[in-house]
Parts: structure tokens; C-alpha cells; sequence
């Protein structure tokens, strides 16, 4: 049976024409094979880039930033979720001193010098416009999309966008605010003051009628210092006054400003509401002073706001957060305050860097630093979910607050215009000089700065190679 299958075989392909088996004979084994190759190259393709995706690096990002926080648990959670989320991405903190002017340094320093070895960085609001103009800031504007920063309060935006170009990211913000002991004003039937002339009479008649010999009416910041110029804006613009308008012109002169200054001298003397050692005060000085019970009302920022709340306060309970007071013809208006996110302009990893930055300014992150650490955010839309004002209540006590805070003078030469302000400003409240003669002096030293002016150097978005 067998040698009869093999016989029928035989004489079925004897049949074919010789041609058709010579080719058929070399057309199967060529396609089989080419078959085989393809199979086998693709598989050494596939296993490389299978071990190329193994052996790859994560990058890594290099994210600088001062401690902003008591407590900087929530932060690195929110950088732990970010790892998780971006496994090809590496972030790697760098803490940097808590001085603002250390910080400032070491900035100035890298940046000028092109460093490229950090990517994403935290920045004063007051150092914006500076470092835009020095070409240290990655272009943001392309990755925001067509609503730009439309989320975000109307002041910080200000400090971050220039011809309508964004330079960072508002992060978290502050503003000056006024604390009162509700307790003190309760006791006398006295309602909060709106006004400075308010706040000087109520402070008079609590200081008459209390036993306390250390109680004093009104501290605030009144150092040689960033802090005063904070402070003495604040009252400038609560005469209608300003430092620079919107036209680079110099307002120091005008009545507004003298008037603003004259009302700060005079809480030390003559109203004597303010002790003298207010000349030394920076914000804790103040916040001991008014926490220990020695004080009716202080001006501060919102941090201290949770201090003054917690368990261990002796006024818990007691203290009161309202707007700055104004003039009779002017509300008061809250110096801005707060950090930006940005991109170092010299990063290897823009794209990258800026996952981060649109991470850590979302607002799920900003809705978590502000629960856990007291962080004032900068979306609005924050102020009004319910979860978060559940999580921090004082949202809703400071969004009004915050909201109307106003910049510092946007300039990239603010920090020479701030040097200027704290030494006549400080002469001016200590009595050293005449107001006049101390805004006066400052205006001049002043135009000589905004003399040095010059057209400004394009910069590219990034870096070219």
C-alpha cells in the first residue's frame, strides 16, 4: 500500500511540465524565507526596543524652592502623587534658604551665569517683571491655551504677564489684613474700624479704659525693611495715592502720598497708638506681641491667621480679620503678596517642567495645600467649592480680602525702587526726616533709576542651540 502511495505520487508529478516545477521549486523556498527573516528582524526590533524602554532613564527635574510651609508634608505628597503619575519623570526638591534676599542671590547668580541644572523654580511676586526682562523665564503662554490665566485672581496675573505674554504661574498669594480683638471691642460695644481715623479713635478709648500697662493699640511692620514698604503702600493707597502709575510716572510728591506717610508717622506720635519699637517690628515681632495679648490691632499677612486659631492660642476665639481701613474718601487697599511658578529658560526639559508647574497649580493641588498648610490659592474657582471651604473655612473670610489686593509697582527694577522706599520710608516714620523731605528725596533717587532704562533685548522662548 505504501510503495503504491508513492507510485501514484510519483506519476501525478511526472505529469507536471518540467519548467513549472523548476519554478515552483525556487519561488517557495525565497518566499518561506523572506518570510523567516522578516519574523526573525522584527522580533530583535521588538526586543530592543523593549530593552531600550527597560534601560531609559527616568529625567529628572530639578524643582527649587524655599520653605513655604510649617509643615512641608503636604508638599511632598503632592511631588510623591506627581512621581507616581509621571514614572518617567524624576523630581528631586532643593530647599532653598529662607531669606528672601539669599534666595534672590542665588538666583540672580545661576541664572545670569545660563545654569541649566534646575528646572522649575518658585519666585517672589516682586521678582517677575525683573527676571522676565533678564530673559530667565520660559514663555508660558503657548501652553495655557486660549483662556490663559482666566482662573486665576486679577492681581498675581498682573506680576506674571507682560504685552500679554505669561512668564509663570500664580501659585499662592497673600494681602495685608487687618486683626482686631473681637473681645476688647466687644466688651466696649465698639464696632471694627473702616477707617483710619476709626481706627485711631477706637484704639484711644480701649487703651483709656483697659489695666493692662503693656497693651497698645496698633502694631505692624515698621522695620527697615521689604515689610514697611508693604505697609506704607498700603496707606498711600488709602489716600488715593501711588508710587509709579501706569505711565512709569514718579507720584511720591503729589499730596496723596505725603498724606498716606504723615497718617503712619502719626500712630507712633502724636495719636500714640503704635509703640516706638514698631520701628524694629517685621511680621512675627508683630504677631508675638499681638498673640501674647498686648495689642488691639495688628496688621499682617493671612498666615497668622491660623496661628491666632489654633488649640494652644491664648486667643482663640477672641480675634477678628477684617480689610485694611482706608481714608474718608478711599477704601483701604492690601499690598499683594505671594510666589509664582516658572521655568528656568536655560531647562533641558521645558515640556516636563512644565507638567509639574501645571501640576502643583491645579486646583486640586492648590485646594490641598491650602486644607493642610493654610497656602492662600490662586484659582478662583477654589473660594467657592464647598469641599475646600469645608476642609479651610477661612476661605470664605479672606477671598474678598485677597481679591483686592494690588501689585507693588510692576517694574523689573523693583528691587533698587524697594531699597530706595525703605530707607526713606523708614527715615519718614522715625522722625529722622520731615515727610516731605524724605518722599522728596526719594522720588529724585528714584528717577535716576528709571533713567537707566533702556529698549529691551528680545529674548527667544527658549534657549537656541
Amino acid at each position: 500500500m505504501q510503495a503504491a502511495g508513492r507510485d501514484e505520487c510519483s506519476l501525478q508529478i511526472d505529469k507536471t511540465p518540467a519548467h513549472e516545477l523548476l519554478a515552483r521549486r525556487h519561488r517557495q523556498p525565497i518566499s518561506v524565507g523572506f518570510l523567516q527573516l522578516g519574523i526573525f528582524i522584527g522580533l530583535i526590533c521588538c526586543l530592543g526596543c523593549v530593552r531600550s524602554r527597560q534601560d531609559e532613564e527616568p529625567v529628572k527635574l530639578v524643582f527649587k524652592h524655599p520653605r513655604l510651609l510649617s509643615r512641608e508634608e503636604p508638599l511632598h505628597t503632592l511631588l510623591d502623587q506627581f512621581r507616581h503619575a509621571h514614572p518617567h519623570i524624576q523630581v528631586q526638591e532643593e530647599v532653598l534658604p529662607s531669606s528672601s534676599d539669599q534666595q534672590h542671590l542665588f538666583y540672580g547668580t545661576n541664572l545670569e551665569a545660563g545654569a541649566s541644572d534646575f528646572d522649575v523654580f518658585a519666585l517672589d511676586v516682586i521678582w517677575a517683571p525683573e527676571f522676565r526682562r533678564a530673559g530667565w523665564l520660559y514663555e508660558l503662554t503657548p501652553y495655557l491655551g486660549p483662556d490663559g490665566l482666566a482662573d486665576f485672581l486679577a492681581g498675581p496675573v498682573q506680576t506674571v504677564t507682560h504685552e500679554g505674554r505669561v512668564y509663570a504661574v500664580p501659585w499662592f498669594l497673600d494681602a495685608g489684613v487687618l486683626y482686631y480683638r473681637r473681645d476688647l471691642l466687644d466688651k466696649y460695644g465698639l464696632a471694627p474700624p473702616h477707617t483710619l481715623a476709626e481706627l485711631t479713635q477706637t484704639a484711644q478709648l480701649i487703651l483709656a479704659k483697659e489695666s493692662n500697662p503693656r497693651l497698645t493699640g496698633f502694631v505692624w511692620q515698621g522695620k527697615q525693611y521689604e515689610g514697611l514698604v508693604c505697609v506704607a503702600l498700603e496707606l498711600i493707597r488709602a489716600y488715593g495715592g501711588e508710587v509709579l502709575d501706569a505711565h512709569g510716572n514718579l507720584l511720591l510728591s503729589q499730596p496723596a502720598a505725603v498724606a498716606g506717610i504723615r497718617a503712619l508717622r502719626a500712630f507712633i506720635a502724636p495719636d500714640r497708638i503704635s509703640p516706638p519699637l514698631v520701628t524694629t517690628a517685621d511680621e512675627e515681632t508683630a504677631r508675638y506681641i499681638f498673640a501674647r495679648g498686648d495689642a488691639i490691632f495688628m496688621r499682617n499677612w493671612p498666615y497668622a491667621w491660623a496661628l491666632l486659631a489654633a488649640e494652644d492660642s491664648p486667643l482663640r476665639g477672641r480675634v477678628g480679620v477684617i480689610a485694611l481701613p482706608g481714608s474718608a474718601t478711599h477704601p483701604g487697599v492690601p499690598t499683594l503678596g505671594g510666589w509664582h511658578l516658572a521655568i528656568n529658560r536655560f531647562s533641558p526639559h521645558p515640556d516636563l517642567a512644565w507638567e509639574l508647574v501645571s501640576f502643583l497649580t491645579s486646583v486640586e493641588a492648590q485646594r490641598r495645600l491650602a486644607a493642610a498648610g493654610g497656602l492662600k490659592p490662586t484659582r478662583v474657582a477654589i473660594y467657592s467649592d464647598p469641599h475646600a471651604r469645608q476642609d479651610d473655612p477661612s476661605l470664605a473670610l479672606f477671598f474678598p480680602l485677597l481679591q483686592a489686593a494690588r501689585p507693588r509697582p510692576v517694574t523689573p527694577f523693583y528691587l533698587m525702587f524697594s531699597q530706595v522706599l525703605q530707607g526713606e520710608f523708614s527715615a519718614a516714620v522715625t522722625g529722622i526726616k520731615p515727610v516731605e523731605v524724605a518722599l522728596h528725596d526719594a522720588e529724585q533717587q528714584l528717577k535716576r533709576i528709571l533713567a537707566l532704562d533702556v529698549p529691551e533685548e528680545r529674548h527667544a522662548q527658549a534657549p537656541t542651540n
